[in-house]
């Protein structure tokens, strides 16, 4: 079970997790606090496991271990970033979740990060206990200006005026502040990103083997609409719950910290008093 930490516990502490599998060195980067059962967290397309720090240091205070992975490309976080697929960047989560633990980790990933903890759960289903997946897109598209400006947060040529409005647009619900996200985007991380996914079938990954699933569905996605989240509950009945996030878009996490904190909590305890 886990218990409460003290403030002091919550402190973070790096860790690199390195590995070579025929691609080449792989070493990934990860921000760890706390101690408990583990809970690996995977951030969005083309950006790094500090968006994850709120949600890290809830995690550490209510006695987890929180693992904020920075992707291939992130901060000291290396490897082939040309020929790999989506089960390569799985096969990094697995390799940090097995560095960390004897045990099986609860996956979190968000946006981009959702498909990588499916595939992890698919193709490592042994380091995998359960997912909770923010933002969980992937079967069903956006609209093709909400793509656009999906694409646009990544276009280092716009003004800072029109960068910000393609942040506000894909990304937060309205009358959020997207200023948090100013920063933090990472181009060609987002472009090995995109283009492992389009070498990478669907069926590999979407159904993340037999893992538990929890969504944490915002209202207001446009990137990751509610459609796919009822999709995915359709499809896997017994496997997936589906919990709505009102007054949060594709950011999510820094639009309502506390709550997404307090479901994803209550998920891990929930399967921990079930056990």
């Amino acid at each position: 079970m886990a218990n409460p930490a003290s403030a002091a516990d919550t402190a973070a502490r790096q860790q690199i997790v390195a590995r070579t599998d025929a691609k080449g060195d792989v070493r990934i980067a990860v921000t760890i606090r706390g101690t408990g059962p583990l809970v690996v967290l995977v951030p969005s397309l083309g950006r790094g496991g500090a968006d994850f720090d709120d949600l890290a240091t809830r995690l550490a205070a209510a006695g987890y271990e929180a693992a904020a992975i920075d992707p291939r490309g992130v901060g000291d976080s290396t490897g082939p970033m040309e020929g790999v697929t989506l089960a390569d960047y799985a096969a990094d989560v697995a390799s940090v979740a097995r560095a960390l633990s004897p045990k099986p980790a609860v996956l979190v990933g968000h946006a981009f990060g959702n498909r990588v903890a499916r595939a992890t759960a698919a193709a490592h289903p042994g380091d995998v206990s359960a997912l909770v997946l923010l933002a969980a897109g992937g079967q069903v598209a956006p609209a093709p200006d909400v793509s656009k400006a999906l694409r646009d947060v990544f276009d280092t040529a716009l003004s800072p005026d029109q960068h910000l409005a393609a942040v506000q647009k894909a990304f937060f619900a309205p009358g959020a502040d997207p200023t948090v996200w100013l920063s933090g985007w990472y181009p060609a991380v987002m472009r090995a990103q995109g283009a492992a996914l389009r070498a990478t079938g669907t069926e590999t990954w979407v159904g993340a083997g037999q893992a538990d699933i929890l969504v944490v569905q915002a209202e207001d996605d446009l990137v990751a609409p509610p459609a796919n989240a009822e999709a995915l509950a359709k499809a896997y009945p017994d496997r997936v719950k589906v919990v709505l996030l009102p007054h949060a878009g594709h950011a999510m996490l820094p639009e309502q910290p506390k709550a997404i904190a307090d479901i994803v909590i209550g998920f891990l305890s929930h399967r921990e008093a079930s056990r």
